[in-house]
């Protein structure tokens, strides 16, 4: 199976024409929609090369900012087309591009790359600063006004019952607090001073762990549903506190304790489904239910951070295995699993659309080198 990864690896790699810098990665020569590069997809095929192939990674890095505005906007997807590059220039995606420069650092310490790209990052802050910053505290995603589905998750089942407006997100105000807190290290690594970053960090995570978490349902929600048990729904949004590391203690344990190890909920036959398995929304679609083998590697990397090894051990092994029975019975890597094991083509993708179906030969989602690699540091460390 890792094998034919590589091989797509391969073969999704084009020369670069104009678009970008370098030569440059597809999300995967399967994907339904057509040529595409960046979105949180290329940060996941980044992450896959770093350990054997890091100069190409950076590369792609680059190239995922090479179209950032000056006043810090960072397009989403881009979709190749014969004229050149073709994005929206009102949303954007999820930065997680900030943990590809990190575990470049972890792995190389050599901080002549972070430097290089630290204002693309102070350049995006400033850009959620003034553009996504909610009224009630914390960040936002379009999802919430628009439905234009900026955090990544087309469709999700946290926006079926509510009221527009700039109301803060669990996902989008973890990922300003990871940018407040990559900031600080980065700046620090250029001997630069780093204070203003680290009381926002602070800031920011005393207010995810104080208003974003509920005690009654013991998981992280956004602000209109954690005190309202109508709109409260457990799904993989809620973990975003554990990977980026702003839930306290007590609080991630309840979150693996609890959720992550609770066969009613997430600990399934292909952890981890994008719903828990015991919510009235959870359905075999599209971001309601399927594993996303993308999202079980940062849910891994969370358990790891608060020295639970061996859960991310755990699920980490659970998904790779289960990818590998999928890529025996069908022979393609696909862009989400149904979490139970059951047939990939009974797997819906958004039923409205001639695109019913997910992807196969999908790289985009599929960081299996990236988690063989977190397996194996897991296992020697639990």
């Amino acid at each position: 199976m890792l094998q034919y990864l590589a091989r797509l690896h391969q073969n999704s790699t084009y020369a670069t024409d104009g678009a970008f810098p370098y030569d440059w990665e597809s999300i995967g020569t399967g994907y339904c929609c057509g040529l595409a590069f960046g979105h949180w997809d290329i940060i996941h095929e980044v992450l896959d090369h770093i350990p054997e192939n890091p100069q190409f990674a950076c590369k792609q890095i680059i190239n995922d900012l090479y179209h950032q505005r000056s006043d810090g906007f960072l397009p989403g997807s881009i979709w190749i087309k014969d004229d050149g590059a073709d994005y929206s220039d009102i949303f954007g995606h999820p930065p997680l591009w900030i943990y590809a420069v990190d575990e470049y650092y972890r792995r190389y310490e050599s901080g002549e790359f972070v430097i290089a790209v630290l204002p693309n990052l102070l350049r995006q802050i400033s850009w959620f600063e003034n553009n996504r910053k909610a009224d009630d505290g914390g960040y936002f995603y379009l999802d919430i006004l628009t439905h234009e589905w900026e955090s990544g998750i087309d469709e999700g089942v946290r926006f079926k019952q509510v009221q527009q407006g700039k109301k803060a997100c669990i996902d989008a105000t973890s990922h300003v607090y990871a940018m407040y807190e990559s900031a600080a290290r980065w700046l620090s690594i250029a001997g630069q001073s780093n204070d203003q970053y680290v009381q926002k960090a602070q800031s920011l995570k005393e207010f995810i762990a104080t208003q974003l978490y509920s005690h009654e349902s013991g998981f992280f929600h956004d602000i209109w549903s954690v005190n309202d048990a109508k709109y409260r729904v457990r799904c993989f949004d809620g973990f975003w506190p554990l990977i980026c590391g702003a839930a306290t203690p007590e609080q991630a344990t309840e979150l693996i304790e609890n959720n992550l190890l609770n066969e009613e909920r997430f600990l399934c036959e292909h952890p981890v489904p994008t719903v828990a398995l015991c919510e009235p929304d959870f359905e075999h679609r599209m971001w309601r239910g399927p594993s996303w083998n993308s999202m079980t590697y940062w849910i891994a990397r969370g358990c790891a951070r608060y020295g639970r090894a061996d859960v991310a051990a755990m699920l980490l092994e659970k998904a790779l295995d289960a990818t590998a029975i999928q890529f025996e019975r069908t022979g393609t890597i696909w862009e989400y699993y149904h979490c139970g094991l059951g047939d990939q083509k009974t797997v819906e993708r958004k039923p409205d659309t001639s695109r019913n179906m997910p992807s196969c030969d999908y790289l985009g989602h599929n960081p299996l080198i990236a988690m063989a690699y977190l397996y194996m540091e897991c296992r020697e460390v639990s």
